[in-house]
């Protein structure tokens, strides 16, 4: 039996907010530069994504406003909660972001954080930011798909 079976993955936290306020358009999975208290926390689920948001500067990818609680077993080296974090992409696709976000106005965000492979992963979206009937538009598809399931659920008995 050969060893070429899927990776683990495992969800941290989940950017929900996201994928309501923009249409994503492409994603990228970076790595992060993290501390090691940073990732004891992650694994322990201490991440909260919902304020957090890229920055394309000099070249280099960074998240700001990610929430990594502090570890619970942490002694006095506790790590900054919102400190500013580097993502690890390729020069390519940094590239790629930063002439998408200059020229057409999109913005990069982040989705979603989880483990894959015992390494910390976060998953970005070069979004394009929706108008308010569009949300509400999203919101009517999806009640009128809960529905539909729900009469479909209720015929087969």
């Amino acid at each position: 039996m050969s060893r070429t079976s899927a990776p683990a993955v495992t969800l941290v936290a989940e950017n929900r907010k996201a994928r309501h306020d923009y249409h994503i358009l492409e994603t990228f999975e970076a790595g992060m530069a993290l501390l090691g208290s940073e990732v004891k926390a992650v694994r322990e689920g201490r991440v909260n994504l919902r304020d957090a948001y890229c920055r394309l500067e000099g070249g280099e990818a960074w998240v700001v406003g990610l929430h990594i609680g502090p570890y619970s077993h942490g002694g006095y080296g506790e790590h900054d909660p919102l400190r500013r974090r580097k993502l690890l992409l390729h020069r390519e696709e940094i590239n790629k972001l930063l002439g998408k976000t200059t020229e057409k106005g999109l913005t990069v965000v982040p989705l979603k954080m989880y483990l894959k492979n015992g390494r910390v992963k976060l998953e970005v979206g070069l979004a394009k930011g929706k108008k308010t009937y569009d949300k509400r538009e999203t919101i009517r598809q999806r009640v009128i798909e809960r529905e539909t399931r729900a009469a479909f659920k209720e015929r087969r008995q």
